[in-house]
C-alpha cells in the first residue's frame, strides 16, 4: 500500500529558521518525488512506530545534518493534490523550527540541487505548490 494514495499519509512539515528572520529552503532536484526545480521548506513522512517528534528530528538530520534548537507546532492541513493523474491525500503537521545555521549543510545532494537562507519577503521562485497555503495559514506566526 502506498502512503498518500491507498490511505492518507501523515507528514511533518517544517519551516526552519535561524532565530533572526531567515528561513532555510531547499531546491528540489529531478530525483525528488515531485515538484522538481521548486523551492521547499522541508518535511518527511511519518513511518509506522515513529513519533512526530522523532520524525521531525530524523528528517532534519537526514536532510540538513542538523538538530532542533526549539520548535513550535503551528497546526495541520489536509493536502489534497494530484500526482501524475493520481489523487493523493496527506495530513500535514506543520511546525516552525529553530536550527543553528552554522551546522546546516545539504546532506542529501541527490534530492536537493541547492539550499539557501531567505527572509519571508525574498523567497525565491518557483516555490512548492503548497507554500501559498502554508503562508496564508501561518503568516502571522512565522
Amino acid at each position: 500500500m502506498k502512503k498518500g494514495v491507498d490511505h492518507t499519509g501523515i507528514t511533518v512539515v517544517y519551516a526552519c529558521h535561524d532565530g533572526a528572520g531567515k528561513y532555510l529552503l531547499s531546491k528540489r532536484s529531478p530525483t525528488c518525488r515531485d515538484e522538481h526545480g521548486r523551492w521547499d521548506i522541508g518535511g518527511g513522512g511519518v513511518e509506522f512506530g515513529d513519533t512526530v517528534d522523532k520524525t521531525m528530528r530524523k528528517e532534519l538530520a537526514e536532510e540538513f545534518a542538523t538538530d532542533v534548537v526549539r520548535y513550535e507546532f503551528l497546526g495541520y492541513r489536509d493536502v489534497l493534490r494530484e500526482q501524475e493523474g493520481t489523487p493523493t491525500h496527506w495530513l500535514a503537521l506543520d511546525f516552525r523550527v529553530e536550527i543553528d545555521p552554522n551546522k546546516v549543510r545539504n546532506n542529501e545532494p541527490h534530492k536537493f540541487d541547492e539550499i539557501g537562507w531567505f527572509s519571508l519577503d525574498t523567497f525565491p521562485e518557483p516555490m512548492h505548490s503548497q507554500w501559498p497555503l502554508f503562508l496564508t495559514k501561518y503568516e502571522d506566526r512565522l
